[in-house]
Order: C-alpha cells, then sequence, then structure tokens
C-alpha cells in the first residue's frame, strides 16, 4: 500500500490496546480540532475491557493502523459485525434483500462508534498537511480488507462531511439522515433562548419546565471526581430499564459505567433527578470541547414530561452555562423540534462489494437522499423560532 511520496503500511489491531494510547489519540484528536470524547483512546477501552464491545457481542475490533516505517500517520476504529444493532443507521432491508438473492449480508465491516449516534471524524490521522492522502489511503485500506476478507461491504456512519465528500469521490455511496441539534449562539441564559422562540413555544416549554419537577423533583449535574458508585448503581437501573423496553437487551453492562468514570470522569456528566432521597431517572451526557453529547436515559418513576426536562432542557442550561455550541441529543426524535431543536443531516458511507448489489443500492440512496432533503426543508420552514429570527447564525455553526 501506499502513494507517490511515501510508503504506507496497513496493520489490523484485534484490541485497542494494541495501539498506544498516545498514538491513537494524536490521530483522534489533535490540537487542530475541538475534542471528541468518542474517538478518545480512554472511551474505546472502556467499551472493549467491560466486554460490552467483543467478538461475543458481535462487535468484534478490527481497527486499522497506517503506518509509515515506525510513525503512525492514521488509525480507523472498525468492527467485524454479525448483526447490524446498535448502529442507528438501518440496513436491515439491504441484508434482507441481498439474502434474498441468495447472499450472505454478514458479517460486515463497521467503522463507528458502537451505540453512539454522534457526528465525529472516523479517518483518524495525525499526518500534518497529508491528511487528504492519508484519509484516501485509510478509505483504499477499508475497502481492501472487505474483499480480502470476502465480506460483502463496509459501512463509515456519522462521520464528518468533510470525509463523506471523500469517500464519494473515491466511488463510496453516500447516505444522509437527519438528527435535531440545539445551537447556541452565545446566549446568556435560557430565558435569552427563549426569547427567540415563538410565544406558544416558549409558554409550552416554560409549561412543562414547571410541570416536570412539581412533585418535589431536585435534578443534580454530576460530574468529574464527584461521580460515585452509587451514582452509577441508580443510573444503570434505568438504563437497564430502557434498554430492554427499546431493543430487548441492554446494549452496554455495569462495569462499562465504572470504567467510564475512572478513565474519563471529567468528559462524563450525569443528570440524576430526586425525589424523596431517592434517585428516580438519569440521562449519561458525554463533554466535547464545544459539543454536549446526550446519549442514555431511563427513570424508574413516570413523570410527565421529565424525559424532556432531564435530556433536553437540562442540557441547554449546561451548554449555556459552559459556553458550548451544541446539543447534539442522540438520534432520531422529531418531538425535539417543538423545544428548539433544529434538522441537521448526518452522514455515511458504504462500500458494497459485489457489483449488481452496489447498483441497487445506490439506486435506493438516491430515492432516499430527495426524502431527506425535503424533510429538512419543510421542518426548517417550521420552526419553532419566531419569523424574524435569521436561522443561519444557527447554520453556521453546523461544522461539528
Amino acid at each position: 500500500m501506499g502513494n507517490a511520496s511515501v510508503k504506507l503500511e496497513g496493520h489490523i489491531r484485534h484490541s485497542i490496546c494494541d495501539v498506544a494510547a498516545s498514538t491513537w489519540n494524536e490521530c483522534a484528536n489533535p490540537t487542530s480540532r475541538p475534542y471528541n470524547p468518542f474517538v478518545d483512546h480512554r472511551f474505546f477501552r472502556a467499551l472493549e475491557e467491560s466486554g460490552s464491545v467483543s467478538a461475543e457481542t458481535g462487535w468484534q475490533p478490527f481497527h486499522i493502523e497506517l503506518k509509515s516505517q515506525e510513525q503512525t500517520l492514521g488509525v480507523v476504529p472498525m468492527y467485524v459485525k454479525s448483526h447490524s444493532r446498535g448502529e442507528f443507521v438501518f440496513d436491515g432491508s439491504w441484508a434482507n434483500a441481498w439474502y434474498g438473492a441468495g447472499g450472505q449480508y454478514y458479517p460486515k465491516l463497521q467503522v463507528s462508534i458502537p451505540f453512539t449516534p454522534a457526528t465525529g471524524p472516523r479517518l483518524l490521522t495525525s499526518a500534518d498537511g497529508l491528511d487528504g492522502p492519508v484519509e484516501d489511503q485509510l478509505l483504499h485500506t477499508i475497502a481492501q480488507v472487505t474483499r480480502k476478507l470476502q465480506l460483502s461491504s463496509a459501512h463509515i456512519t456519522f462521520m464528518t462531511k468533510d470525509q463523506w465528500d471523500r469517500a464519494g469521490r473515491l466511488g463510496w455511496l453516500q447516505r444522509i439522515d437527519t438528527q435535531f441539534h440545539w445551537y447556541n449562539p452565545n446566549y446568556t441564559s435560557f430565558d435569552e433562548f427563549l426569547s427567540e422562540l415563538s410565544s406558544k413555544k416558549r409558554k409550552n416549554i416554560r409549561r412543562e419546565r414547571r410541570e416536570a419537577v412539581k412533585n418535589g423533583i431536585s435534578i443534580e449535574w454530576i460530574t468529574g471526581s464527584d461521580l460515585r458508585e452509587h451514582h452509577w448503581d441508580a443510573f444503570y437501573k434505568f438504563y437497564v430499564d430502557t434498554g430492554y423496553r427499546k431493543w430487548g437487551h441492554p446494549y452496554l453492562n455495569r462495569e462499562f459505567f465504572s470504567l467510564v468514570s475512572e478513565l474519563m470522569p471529567d468528559r462524563t456528566l450525569l443528570i440524576l433527578c430526586k425525589r424523596d432521597g431517592e434517585y428516580i431517572a438519569g440521562a449519561i451526557n458525554f463533554l466535547g470541547d464545544d459539543t454536549i453529547f446526550g446519549r442514555n436515559w431511563g427513570c424508574s418513576e413516570d413523570h410527565r414530561f421529565l424525559h424532556f426536562e432531564t435530556c433536553y432542557y437540562q442540557a441547554i442550561d449546561f451548554a449555556i452555562a459552559h459556553k458550548l455550541e451544541h446539543v447534539e441529543a442522540g438520534a432520531q426524535g422529531g418531538h425535539k423540534i417543538a423545544r428548539g431543536y433544529l434538522p441537521r443531516s448526518t452522514y455515511s458511507a458504504h462500500y458494497i462489494a459485489d457489483t449488481s448489489f452496489r447498483h441497487a443500492v445506490a439506486r435506493f440512496l438516491e430515492e432516499e437522499k430527495q426524502f431527506v432533503a425535503h424533510d429538512i426543508e419543510y421542518i426548517e420552514q417550521r420552526s419553532p423560532f419566531r419569523r424574524d429570527i435569521d436561522l443561519t447564525k444557527f447554520r453556521q455553526r453546523t461544522t461539528i
């Protein structure tokens, strides 16, 4: 492998610990980019050491390290997948079609952050001035591994748009979808944010916030050295309840939360709700340099609007207080629109090894892309903001 100017060699690493943490993080979070907690070596280590990610759970680590002699120029978090769970970019219809044609869709390669529908870089490079060629070589290496292992496909999900564009230029199929994010143009308070909404939406949010805590509920932000095992014991009960109801089985085990709290406490935030001295609900968030990423929520008591308060309004409060530019509150959820969250495109790229199957998927994606673009335009025209508010001030901050 290589190009005209430098010889590059790709190596498969079957554990995140096969790449030194400092080496990985130089590629994952260089000082030239805002810090992203999900590509941090420590996050992958917590996933793997806890056993939440493993061959047994259908996520066999198959990371790529791209080297020039002894220097690592790029890495990719990659897995051999035996199913499509925990990805949030849905390809079940592709798998069914391929099986119907007599093919075997699984196993496949997945470049992603397990169980985490959050946008970020996926082709991680430290090659100052050579980022483009190294990213190209990483894409070529992924495709080469797919062919060598005789797998059906490789998928890169929730990637940045610039890396998505690069994959498209190299012939990867491109897919878009929609999430709903909140943007902070330097608000100084929640009330200032509300002042930019229509009168009806403003009143509804104030009512929801009052209703959520009216039964004597208090809310805590817990992060850093204040995180304790009893906090995780409480949260895990909520998480497991939600996991069994939504997915049939929770993706993350109890050990993961202890490990991630130990390894990266200052990048972990629990928002916990308490009533009569007992925790009754909570949400876990992770903190980047400019973004708060909302992840999982659960509860042991049902209180009207408490989910919105814990996951959406408290995240906005935290972002304003800490001068963060974005709140990413997870996948799906059109109900977020009325609460000040705006649509944003998300991006994935797909390498399909079989030519005829690739053509079929390409036709599907072209039709899907038109529907998604139409939906985004429709939603933006009906945003909760006042008509005199210029929404471009939010679009300018969509460069995660």
